[in-house]
């Protein structure tokens, strides 16, 4: 089968998904097997893992699986504890602070506690949530179908700023104090994390077709 999603590495350990619906542990200097679970039962996984404190978080795409998202123990596969969301996700989860940001196609971005799954807060977006979430300085930053890139206090979930671009909005990065996210209209964008402006959009497929806006 094949694997159509990023791995992650951490501490020596490759923890990749694959289409015949495993998750494996493999050791990252020679590729032998630790581990792997089968979530046949549970559905297709269909973002990519993120591992944190010993823990392994990736979400289900299948809409009437029991969980959504899934923790699993980075030493030995078992489930530690899972969350159902009503929908699928093919949101990639992220951790900070002992949170879990991951987003669902109810269009809504959660935040759940890492250790135990239990529910934090929710806010709903105008759109299904594909888009992975970057967390940075207490902000969480993620895309939405609805064409727009959003900003969350990442403690209460309240609505910091939102910016509308002109297409579906992918899985932002933060860096040097600038968020830089691609959107369906072709552009680019980098806000400051400070700002509702965008800093500059570059047009895809074009030569300097790059436009500054005031901060």
């Amino acid at each position: 089968q094949g694997i159509f999603i990023a791995p992650a590495v951490v501490n020596g350990i490759v923890y990749t998904i694959s289409d015949d619906d495993y998750i494996y542990d493999l050791n990252a200097t020679n590729g032998s097997l630790i581990w792997s679970r089968n979530f046949f039962h549970q559905g297709t996984a269909a973002s990519s893992p993120a591992v944190a404190n010993d823990i392994v978080y990736f979400g289900i795409i299948w809409a009437f699986s029991t969980y959504h998202i899934v923790a699993l123990n980075a030493t030995n596969g078992s489930t530690i504890w899972g969350y159902s969301f009503g929908v699928i996700t093919m949101s990639s989860p992220a951790v900070a602070g002992g949170v879990v940001y991951v987003g669902a196609h109810n269009y809504k971005v959660y935040a759940l506690n890492a250790t135990n799954g239990s529910w934090i807060w929710n806010y709903t977006t105008g759109g299904a949530v594909s888009s992975s979430p970057a967390v940075a300085n207490n902000v969480v930053y993620v895309g939405s179908n609805d064409n727009k890139i959003y900003a969350l206090n990442a403690t209460t979930g309240s609505l910091i700023w939102s910016y509308t671009t002109g297409g579906i909005v992918a899985s932002p990065a933060v860096a040097g104090g600038i968020v830089y996210v691609g959107s369906g209209d072709n552009n680019v964008y980098a806000f400051y994390t400070d700002t509702i402006l965008p800093y500059i959009a570059f047009g895809a497929g074009t030569e300097n077709n790059n436009t500054a806006f005031n901060r």
